[in-house]
């Protein structure tokens, strides 16, 4: 399985955000607008990171935002956020955060799998900051090696 498709709508460029909530409020935003979820999906991937503590912050500067696959998803769904000013997740060594990805998959099966492309995008430890300086969405869809 290869990432789901990135529409224009799911990319935020230089978003505001005064808190990790805030910057996923702005990912499940982007989820939503571009058809791959519903509000709630929004409130369960903050639920998480409130129960589990900052684990979402997977690298220096990128938090990786998701729930479980269930009925707040509608389809498979990427979303990109780059902030103007980093906001810290708590996390020891990997804040501040300057780019949450969402991601919305709507199968048990492949949620797995989406996770592990995730992460070998992010291999490239490169990927991160290249995203923060990003100015299109053509110019995400590019670096993260994805249709619109």
């Amino acid at each position: 399985m290869s990432l789901p498709p990135l529409p224009d709508d799911a990319v935020v460029l230089g978003a505001t955000a005064s808190s990790w909530r805030d910057a996923l409020r702005v990912a499940g935003g982007a989820l939503v607008d571009s058809g791959a979820a519903t509000p709630p999906y929004t409130d369960a991937m903050i639920d998480l990171v409130e129960e589990h503590g900052p684990y979402i912050v997977i690298s220096p500067g990128l938090a990786f935002a998701h729930a479980r696959p269930g009925p707040a998803v509608l389809r498979d769904g990427l979303a990109v956020v780059t902030l103007r000013e980093p906001v810290s997740f708590g996390h020891p060594h990997n804040d501040p955060v300057s780019v949450v990805l969402g991601l919305a998959v709507a199968e048990v099966g492949t949620h797995l799998e989406s996770i592990g492309d995730i992460a070998n995008t992010f291999n490239d430890d490169t990927v991160t900051a290249r995203l923060a300086a990003a100015t299109s969405a053509d110019e995400v869809r590019a670096i993260m090696g994805v249709s619109a």
